[in-house]
């Protein structure tokens, strides 16, 4: 049965304290660290958890976010990367196999690069290659660090909910139930992650999520050279998970897919294509959250040696 509220501890990092869920603490099991995304917090793990009974996860709300929100800056994807070490420090982890989601596979990318003897694998769910500009479809092969877009125009609800109030508990998961990626897919999984969002007392309940953390973070999805050095830089073995519907549930994916196999990408990435989800529900729902537990788990037996590039359809 799906613990949809793990343990959680606290973690000391420079300016307070990390708050970190842990599923399945038990000390000798295998050890996943599970990353989210720009607006997420740890509770969009537990079917993952749930399909992974003997793998102990460990899934920080990132600065800015959750239990963090009131970690103030410096923010941006190096300084996630910089608490996730003191996390695996913190729990005396020398290496760890890493999931992560949307943004957290951006971090997940530069915690490899920066701290390769940290990670002994990358699965990647739906991010950590540069974004196309949208008003630039194209290769994603630019070398340049040009000014990133407007958040909004890739987050678009997930970024205007941020300044928004909710007189209740029930109102914020109303707006939920009319977002286009859950209309039809809403579950206790779905409330328990939206529920522990809320902070603050009715009637000015507000989403976890820190404008500003965000704002640092989704300037540095689109790349630039030295976000291209450390995807080049990556040797553990690799796999991408591509959703093949967008945030919005629109046909539009994220990733185009073919993007997976333009530059800048990481040599020898494994790409897994997942049938009939979204950017959300490829974590959020049992058939992305199932798909996404068996290539985690076949990071847990694979070789330190990258396989070739490869395709799979799911």
């Amino acid at each position: 049965m799906t613990e949809f509220a793990p343990a959680r501890i606290a973690v000391p990092v420079p300016g307070g304290a990390l708050t970190v869920g842990i599923w399945n603490n038990a000390p000798d099991a295998p050890t996943v660290l599970a990353i989210h995304g720009i607006t997420a917090n740890h509770r969009c793990w537990p079917l993952l958890a749930d399909h992974l009974p003997g793998v102990r996860i460990i899934a920080p709300d990132l600065r800015g976010r959750g239990r963090s929100r009131d970690l103030g800056g410096p923010y941006g994807l190096e300084q996630h990367a910089r608490d996730l070490v003191a996390v695996l420090d913190h729990l005396g982890l020398e290496s760890v196999a890493v999931v992560a989601h949307s943004m957290g596979a951006f971090v997940a990318v530069l915690l490899a690069a920066r701290f390769p003897d940290r990670v002994s694998s990358l699965t990647l769910v739906d991010g950590g290659l540069p974004l196309d500009p949208p008003d630039r479809p194209g290769s994603g092969d630019e070398t340049h660090d040009a000014p990133a877009p407007d958040g909004t125009a890739v987050l678009g609800p997930a970024a205007r909910r941020l300044s928004m109030t909710f007189a209740s508990v029930e109102e914020y998961r109303d707006f939920w139930r009319e977002h286009p990626a859950f209309r039809d897919h809403w579950s206790a999984a779905v409330e328990a992650y939206v529920d522990y969002d809320l902070h603050g007392q009715p009637p000015a309940l507000r989403p976890s999520g820190d404008l500003a953390a965000v704002g640092a973070d989704v300037a540095e999805l689109y790349g630039g050279e030295s976000y291209r050095r450390a995807l080049e830089s990556v040797r553990q073995p690799t796999t991408f998970l591509r959703a093949p519907r967008g945030l919005l549930d629109e046909p539009e994916a994220l990733y185009r897919p073919e993007r997976m196999s333009e530059k800048p990408t990481i040599a020898g990435l494994r790409v897994i294509e997942v049938d009939d989800v979204n950017h959300y529900t490829i974590v959020l729902a049992e058939p992305g959250a199932r798909r996404v537990a068996l290539a985690v788990n076949d990071t847990l037996h694979v070789s330190s040696t990258a396989a070739p590039a490869a395709t799979i359809h799911d």
